[in-house]
């Protein structure tokens, strides 16, 4: 059997005459003239030198041209490399020389820092750009439209994603064709996704959620995605008019929220809104079903494993849980010391075994193996729970844990009391040294437009909900919570910005 990703979705596609995808400007791509541009860049890319288990990195703008790249790359047997384009020279330096790809594509405007990074690590330059020009395009033109897509096994690298790095050296998770083309059909099946389906696409395509899930779910059912340079809310809102399923991040669902057009009348052709990459309040899940008569559809994945769990499409979607485990995954919490199985209700460990699960981390065998157990599972490196139904809550990032006076304290428990207390719009809370405790429990707070809360407040409000050495001994109130890319609160900014918060009392 091929297991190669493009053949496993898009086999047919090239029979295939309907709308696969449309830019802002009204442009649309049939399935056949996808198939064709990628088809045509595969051959070019062949005629580079590029084939199996080669490696081709991407540091562009979304378009259809760069979707058609990462298509393209996975026909030829190549591994796709995805790169944030806001990465810095250095940070991107670090990447290439680490992958070692045949050929890098990035935006023009950083050719010539590309160029010089490969200068000195190998490797061919091209460019393309956000409208879908460049020297990619331009030098593809000649070659023909049609090309035999390389056949792959299960266990053959499809991609490398380097996950985030906030602490220590960035790791290159190796994704293979098994475990994109699992989490891929097992999508379509969980979320009754079909070619009626119109996907408003406002992620990034450079990691998990906008590439693997957005992308390959909506071309695996012949969905029709409508393609957004980035998340505008007033854009996303008229969209959502001739859309059935929309895929965000929690900041997209708050926004939306803060929109007074948005009400049941906006989102009436609307089927699914699924949410991920970092925690959705509980808060947020009620207001959005009170003001759209829809239930948010939250789900957990990660770099190293595609999706985990969902809640289900027809079923109790539950506030503040991530759902069940997908068809075929196996989930479960362990002693992060010991390993020891925990029962449902006790906070450990995420440990996952599945088709999903990445094949280790690049030229890290050792890192590898560290983060597997002997049967195979897994260490997330998150902190959660399962209920009786086998519905999974995040508590929080095992390094996130807090330890102050010796007792454990877990960061999404003290911030789902704070989120509730009245002129709160949302909250992280860390751990910042501190002599006497080790680590004092400080809380982060972002106020609701106009509230006038203050930490007096907060330190009120939370006297009768936590036990003593679970409240703040210090609140801070910001602006807006630092964030990376995916929307997901950089706690380890945080802990740098508090590092002398408790310099007095040391």
């Amino acid at each position: 059997m091929n297991w190669n990703l493009y053949h496993r979705l898009l086999a047919s596609a090239a029979h295939e005459q309907s709308i696969c995808m449309e830019t802002e400007s009204g442009n649309q791509l049939t399935y056949a003239e996808l198939a064709a541009i990628s088809g045509r860049f595969a051959a070019y890319l062949s005629d580079c030198g590029v084939g199996p288990g080669h490696r081709v990195a991407a540091k562009i703008e979304k378009s259809i041209e760069a979707i058609a790249l990462y298509l393209a790359t996975l026909r030829c047997g190549a591994v796709y490399l995805p790169l944030n384009i806001a990465y810095t020279a250095s940070e991107t330096e670090y990447f290439i020389q680490d992958a070692k790809p045949t050929l890098v594509v990035c935006d023009p405007g950083q050719k010539a820092d590309v160029a010089a990074i490969c200068a000195r690590s190998g490797g061919k330059v091209r460019t393309l750009d956000a409208s879908g020009t460049g020297s990619l395009v331009q030098d593809a033109a000649p070659f023909p439209d049609a090309f035999c897509t390389v056949r792959r096994g299960k266990d053959d690298l499809a991609a490398i994603l380097y996950t985030s790095g906030t602490t220590g050296r960035s790791k290159g998770a190796m994704l293979t064709h098994g475990n994109l083309v699992s989490n891929a059909l097992t999508l379509v099946d969980e979320w009754c996704y079909s070619r009626e389906d119109v996907l408003v696409h406002a992620l990034p395509i450079n990691h998990i959620h906008g590439l693997f899930v957005a992308c390959n779910v909506t071309l695996a059912a012949r969905g029709r995605i409508m393609l957004m340079s980035k998340f505008d809310v007033e854009h996303v809102l008229t969209a959502l008019k001739r859309a059935t399923v929309l895929m965000g991040v929690p900041t997209f669902y708050i926004r939306l929220l803060q929109s007074s057009n948005l009400d049941q009348a906006a989102v009436a052709g609307m089927r699914l809104f699924v949410s991920g990459s970092a925690p959705l309040l509980a808060e947020t899940h009620r207001e959005w079903k009170s003001r759209t008569g829809h239930e948010i559809l939250e789900r957990y994945g990660m770099t190293e494993t595609g999706m985990i769990t969902s809640n289900p499409y027809d079923g109790p979607r539950i506030g503040g849980s991530v759902g069940q485990p997908l068809l075929g995954v196996e989930v479960r919490v362990s002693d992060p010391e010991t390993g020891a199985l925990l029962p449902a209700g006790e906070v450990g460990m995420i440990e996952v075994k599945g088709p999903n699960v990445f094949a280790g981390y690049w030229k890290m065998p050792e890192k590898t193996k560290a983060e597997f157990r002997p049967d195979g599972f897994f260490k997330t490196g998150d902190l959660g729970k399962l209920d009786e139904h086998g519905y999974l809550q995040i508590v929080g990032r095992g390094k996130d844990l807090i330890i102050s006076g010796g007792l454990n304290i877990y960061p999404k428990e003290v911030e789902a009391e704070i989120d509730q207390i009245p002129g709160v719009s949302e909250s992280a809370v860390v751990g910042a040294p501190h002599a006497d405790f080790g680590e004092a429990v400080t809380a982060a707070v972002v106020r609701k437009p106009g509230a006038s809360v203050d930490e007096h407040a907060i330190v009120e409000a939370l006297s009768g909900r936590l036990a003593k050495f679970k409240q703040p001994k210090r609140i801070v109130f910001v602006e807006a919570l630092p964030r990376n890319a995916m929307g997901k609160v950089q706690k380890n900014v945080l802990r740098e910005r508090f590092v002398d918060l408790f310099a007095l009392k040391m």
